[in-house]
């Protein structure tokens, strides 16, 4: 069962009120993330086999998906029919350009005992209205067979824009099913941006029909590797090999799947270092020649870029040419951190390329190589996501920083946009207990979910007129050590909860003791569809 299917549906706890609050000062529903604003008002709806769902042009598709998941839960087929109606229990999904005050993704939800109503002005805002709607349904019907909810009014649209994942399928591989599956529980939560880690030094996991050794070499190592058991995973190719790719149409399936869920997929190519798996394939692009392999362990290796070569940076060209038309996303994100730049110093091409340039230090090559891509991702109408160290050697002019390990202040004030994704708060890859006996192998570190719950996106030293350069913030999750997708889950459950209350729900609604009362309801269901989470302790 996809987690979707189970946390699309959240039971309930809820304490009346009898006027209007903010979230943060009545008891709510077991709803995660939290609505921006609730209201309880008199009765409850009880639905029957008469339920319709009636919805216009722009909510039919999320009217669809409704029904398909109304009929998992409670075995109901709802029909859906263009129109609309009062009264009867009908569900009226609507959407609605006119309504400008729920913003981009934002709804408004009425439950009355005469039916539902959820109005949003776009397509994604009725689709989370919906999700609300089945959080609100009881866990199972009562004793009378029939599903009750209680009547309510929600008004809720999200904090930031970039509510993110990143999975890192580089260092394990991942099935295109089990990638669909964080996408369900993704949407689940409100979330809505895929970072999805594609190439590194172990793997590169994206078919390129102009080079088609990245894959037939490139995504293959000898062994798992990272001194995990042989038995942890089943990635295996018919000789033994150990890994996998996606092939150009699984990509499009996956980018067609969530966009269906209302998630942008933002790829990452991961240049111009951590590129040994390329570099195994095509040496010609290094400063050495090689030769390269992909059987390493985590760290800063030598697999690099020539950027003193124009055929690498051909090669980097046509590799994001292919790219572009498999992810509509205006974003795509090239890595440019943990740069090993020893070879481009005795790299007669490389040096060549600096004293022509006028530059000095190796950061300012990797400057001027990030600059120089930039230009080729913004002719083709995208933008350029890089991680924190894109700032060394100075930024590229239109460059969004994906911050892990600081300058956002520095980015924000600079007028670039920043995706907050730090160390500290959001590596998910990280031990979420300091008894390291009782949790599975990883990478290091320490994030319980009670940090992640308490991470603050805007930097609290950025100026106010330069916060609206700080689009979200999102979860990485490294896989080094993380060779199954069980294992997936208990690193991302239920800490991907918390920073999907952090990104959408409104800061002072947050309540520690009260999110932990409406995450018990939502692990119970994780517990029920066999989703391998950590115990709330």
């Amino acid at each position: 069962m996809k987690i979707f299917r189970a946390c699309f549906c959240l039971g309930l706890a809820f304490c009346l009120a009898s006027d209007a609050l903010p979230a943060a000062e009545m008891a709510a529903p077991a709803l995660v993330p939290l609505p921006q604003k609730i209201a309880a008002e008199t009765g409850s709806l009880t639905f029957s086999t008469d339920t319709k769902i009636m919805v216009n042009k722009g909510a039919a598709e999320t009217g669809r998906r409704l029904a398909a998941e109304w009929k998992r839960r409670t075995g109901a087929e709802l029909p859906v029919k263009r129109g609309s109606a009062r009264g009867g229990g009908a569900i009226q999904l609507t959407v609605d350009e006119s309504a400008g005050e729920y913003g981009d993704e934002g709804y408004a939800l009425k439950v009355a005992p005469d039916g539902v109503s959820i109005r949003a002005r776009t397509a994604a805002g009725a689709f989370y209205g919906a999700q609300s709607l089945m959080q609100l349904l009881p866990l199972h019907a009562g004793s009378d067979g029939k599903w009750t909810i209680p009547a309510v009014s929600i008004e809720d649209q999200p904090r930031f824009k970039w509510r993110g994942l990143m999975l890192d399928v580089s260092r394990h591989f991942f099935t295109k099913s089990e990638v669909e599956t964080l996408l369900d529980a993704m949407a689940s939560l409100k979330l809505n941006v895929f970072h999805w880690h594609l190439v590194d030094d172990q793997g590169w996991r994206i078919e390129i029909k102009k080079y088609p050794l990245l894959t037939s070499m490139g995504a293959w190592r000898k062994a798992v590797g990272f001194k995990l058991d042989p038995a942890a995973t089943t990635a295996y190719g018919p000789d033994g090999r150990y890994g996998g790719f996606y092939t150009q149409n699984d990509i499009r399936e996956v980018v067609a799947y969530a966009a269906a869920r209302h998630i942008m997929v933002v790829p990452e190519i991961e240049m111009p270092g951590h590129s040994s798996a390329a570099l195994m394939a095509y040496p010609q692009f290094s400063c050495t020649g090689g030769p390269f392999t992909a059987d390493l362990p985590g760290g800063v290796f030598n697999g690099v870029y020539c950027v003193g070569n124009d055929a690498s940076l051909e090669f980097v060209e046509n590799v994001l040419a292919e790219v572009f038309d498999l992810f509509p996303s205006p974003y795509v994100h090239i890595g440019g951190d943990e740069v090993d730049t020893a070879n481009w110093k005795h790299c007669a091409k490389c040096q060549a390329r600096m004293k022509q340039e006028g530059l000095t230090k190796e950061s300012e090559l990797e400057s001027y190589f990030i600059r120089r891509v930039e230009k080729f991702v913004n002719a083709h109408h995208k933008n350029l996501v890089g991680w924190s160290e894109i700032r060394e050697g100075g930024l590229a002019a239109n460059a969004t920083v994906m911050d892990w390990v600081g300058g956002a202040v520095e980015a924000a004030t600079a007028g670039h946009d920043v995706v907050m994704a730090p160390l500290a708060d959001c590596y998910f890859d990280h031990y979420q207990s300091r008894d390291h006996t009782t949790e599975p192998h990883a990478i290091g570190g320490y994030l319980p979910l009670s940090q992640v719950y308490a991470f603050e996106p805007i930097p609290t030293n950025l100026p106010p007129q330069f916060q609206a350069h700080i689009l979200g913030a999102q979860a990485n999750l490294w896989t080094e050590y993380i060779p199954n997708f069980k294992h997936v889950e208990y690193m991302i459950f239920p800490r991907l909860c918390a920073l999907a209350e952090v990104t959408w729900s409104p800061k002072a609604a947050r309540n520690w003791p009260d999110f932990n009362r409406r995450l018990e309801t939502e692990c119970a269901l994780l517990d029920a569809a066999g989703v391998n989470h950590r115990a709330l302790k």
